[in-house]
């Protein structure tokens, strides 16, 4: 369905809606819609203590351990989050990942997950050192920050979709 809406607060979509009416029926009715609601905020309060810690190693040289167990904590959660992020989509659009209506934030996803898995492959193997790695969880960070924004910005259009369907 092409259409172009006006919302009111200006905002205009074109093209297709975000979700069609039986998406956004299978969205209301998935538990994985909890999971995902659940799980991102869990992701952001982990990234936020681990961008202190990291931080606060390349301030003072100190707690090193500390903030590394904080990067390998956030990988996990972002690995739990695509994994149940795909089996989300796959209910509400009836594919594992690269959903039209999501399909640029599920590329960038793999950019945030490539540089949080090099980040462990980098620890692991010793390929860099300490401050080095710091600066790559970093890099991985700034690109989390962008992917969250996608997300929210779609979460965003979603609310503002449901609005002018009232």
């Amino acid at each position: 369905m092409a259409t172009a809406t006006t919302h009111a607060v200006g905002v205009q979509t074109i093209g297709r809606r975000l979700y069609s009416d039986a998406e956004r029926a299978r969205r209301d009715s998935t538990k994985w819609t909890l999971v995902q609601g659940i799980l991102a905020p869990v992701q952001f309060v982990v990234f936020l203590i681990s961008l202190v810690l990291v931080i606060r190693y390349l301030a003072t040289g100190s707690g090193y351990d500390l903030a590394t167990l904080s990067i390998v904590v956030k990988t996990g959660t972002l690995l739990l989050i695509m994994v149940t992020g795909a089996i989300w989509e796959k209910v509400v659009f009836g594919q594992y990942l690269f959903a039209p209506a999501f399909f640029w934030e599920d590329v960038f996803s793999f950019a945030v997950i490539a540089l949080h898995l090099l980040y462990i492959f980098a620890l692991y193997t010793g390929a860099l050192g300490a401050t080095e790695l710091m600066y790559l969880a970093l890099a991985a960070y700034a690109a989390y920050v962008i992917n969250a924004g996608q997300f929210v910005w779609k979460l965003r259009l979603a609310r503002l979709d449901a609005e002018g369907r009232k």
